[in-house]
């Protein structure tokens, strides 16, 4: 029988029809976009992850982007991003004529490493072509970055800082989460991540007050909101009056709807994701080249379990001879993309993400995998002598 990668179906079964019952309702009440539905998942949203606001959107691509649109980030300015990570993170940046600067990762965790990060600024004030603006550390297979060191340099150099929680909404430092380090902290709610809706959809959170608004209005068309209202009558629908440039990034009734119930287990989850991932660490760890490094005090969700082999593409090979699904994030760093190669890197280059681009392979990683799958995972991966 083979094996699911991400076995979602198994979640919507164990919630017993919860979800089902909850679109449907959103179907009845007819408020398609923008109903009560996303204001009460985000108020849960918010509660879960310590923060006073949290607004949803269209995407988590578009959850990087507004923050930066509500900076001003433009023209000549550098916002420092890993390379080892989805596109999407450095995407946004040339979106506002900005430019990404690529940082190396740590070898331990594949999260952007401070050195560098640092070597990367003075580097850039140096050569004084761009102004360093915005630093998005990202939360990489579900594990935090190292914000207390990050967000120390940017508060040196004054620059800003997003958590770029995609796959690691929920991971925590010493019990907190990145928003405490963060400016704002973006995810998305793709289907396959661990907190996942049945399409697209994100999120940014944040406890600035004025953020808050000024991404609210971002995500509707740049409407009217309180702070533009204050000495000004607008008797219409503050989406009527334009104040600023915007979006049309909107999270789905429907979407909420969905979240509202997978955030009620979330927490439970990532518990069990957690024992999923001790369990293989135990059983492989003498059978790679290394198995994921969580630091002291840090709890990842594991949005994917991942290992290093010095054979890489014959593991997964001989996996898949035997029913066992596996995936290779990222075979061409970001660097090193035919659309991102013009743009600039830190110091000496990127020498951890290059070797880890050839090593690494993710295994099948769920909430609902259960024992007797997880050690037939692990025979398969013990059993292969290339």
């Amino acid at each position: 029988m083979t094996i699911a990668f991400i076995d979602l179906q198994a979640q919507r079964l164990r919630l017993d029809g919860r979800i089902e019952a909850a679109v449907q309702a959103a179907v009845v009440g007819g408020a398609w976009v923008m109903g009560p539905q996303v204001r009460q998942f985000e108020s849960d949203l918010a509660a879960f992850g310590g923060a006073k606001h949290a607004l949803g959107c269209a995407n988590g691509t578009d959850a990087l982007a507004l923050p930066l649109m509500a900076w001003g980030v433009g023209r000549g300015d550098a916002v420092f991003v890993p390379s080892f990570t989805f596109a999407a993170t450095a995407e946004v940046v040339p979106w506002f004529d900005a430019e990404p600067v690529f940082i190396d990762v740590d070898a331990r965790t594949y999260n952007m490493d401070p050195g560098h990060l640092e070597a990367a600024i003075e580097a850039t004030l140096r050569e004084g072509r761009l102004t360093p603006k915005v630093v998005i550390a990202v939360d990489l297979f579900g594990q935090p970055a190292d914000y207390p060191a990050i967000k120390a340099i940017c508060d040196k150099y004054g620059l800003k800082l997003i958590a770029d929680s995609a796959q690691g909404f929920g991971c925590t430092i010493d019990g907190d989460h990145p928003l405490k380090w963060a400016d704002i902290t973006t995810t998305s709610f793709f289907p396959a991540k661990p907190l996942g809706c049945y399409g697209d959809g994100g999120a940014v959170l944040t406890n600035d007050d004025d953020l808050a608004q000024l991404i609210d209005s971002i995500r509707v068309h740049g409407k009217a909101v309180a702070r533009d209202l204050t000495g000004r009558t607008f008797e219409h629908d503050p989406k009527y009056l334009n104040m600023r440039i915007g979006l049309n990034s909107r999270l789905d009734t429907i979407q909420a709807a969905v979240l509202i119930e997978k955030l009620k287990v979330f927490g439970q989850e990532i518990e069990w994701r957690n024992r999923i991932a001790s369990r293989y660490n135990v059983g492989l760890r003498a059978h790679v080249a290394a198995v994921p490094d969580v630091p002291a005090g840090n709890v990842s969700n594991w949005a994917q379990y991942t290992i290093e082999h010095a054979d890489r593409d014959g593991l997964a090979a001989h996996l898949k001879a035997q029913g066992v699904p596996t995936a290779v994030y990222y075979p061409i760093p970001l660097h090193l993309q035919p659309a991102y190669d013009m743009y600039p890197r830190g110091p000496q280059g990127l020498p951890v993400t290059e070797r880890l681009m050839t090593r690494v392979i993710s295994l099948p990683m769920h909430a609902d995998l259960d024992e007797a799958t997880q050690d037939r995972i692990i025979a398969a991966v013990a059993s292969y002598k290339g």
